[in-house]
């Protein structure tokens, strides 16, 4: 992968995050502390349980936020990979709140689109590991 494309693909992810995370963390806010929103029916028994919410969706937001501003490198694309499975494996094992907030659409599109960017970041580390080990 030439460092435009993936350059590209580095600042597409920072901004996916943060809209995703932005969103995340508005419907955290609203469940957590006004027992508003999808969150509610899941957190009105234990609002505190808002805490991994909050933190996970705060941290996909620093992690955008801090990709929009970075200079690239390939390194990027394998720490990017590992976020992105972290992520859309914590989707899949706590399917659960989607069913239960009723916001599945959401489910299906953020886990998708997690596993769809763990793709194309190994697929970026691999096609640039080519490159370096080509002869030129």
């Amino acid at each position: 992968m030439t460092p435009f494309f993936g350059n590209l693909l580095v600042r597409v992810n920072a901004g996916f995050l943060i809209l995703a995370s932005a969103g995340g963390l508005a419907t955290d806010i609203a469940g957590s502390f006004f027992g508003r929103g999808a969150e509610a029916i899941l957190l009105a028994d234990a609002p505190g349980t808002g805490i991994g919410f909050i933190e996970a969706h705060g941290l996909a937001l620093i992690i955008g936020v801090t990709l929009s501003r970075i200079a690239y490198s390939r390194t990027w694309h394998a720490f990017l990979a590992a976020v992105h499975m972290l992520l859309g494996t914590a989707n899949l094992l706590f399917w659960q709140f989607f069913i239960a907030a009723d916001v599945l659409v959401v489910g299906y599109v953020t886990t998708a689109a997690h596993f769809l960017f763990v793709v194309a970041h190994l697929a970026a580390l691999a096609g640039t590991a080519r490159l370096a080990a080509s002869p030129r």
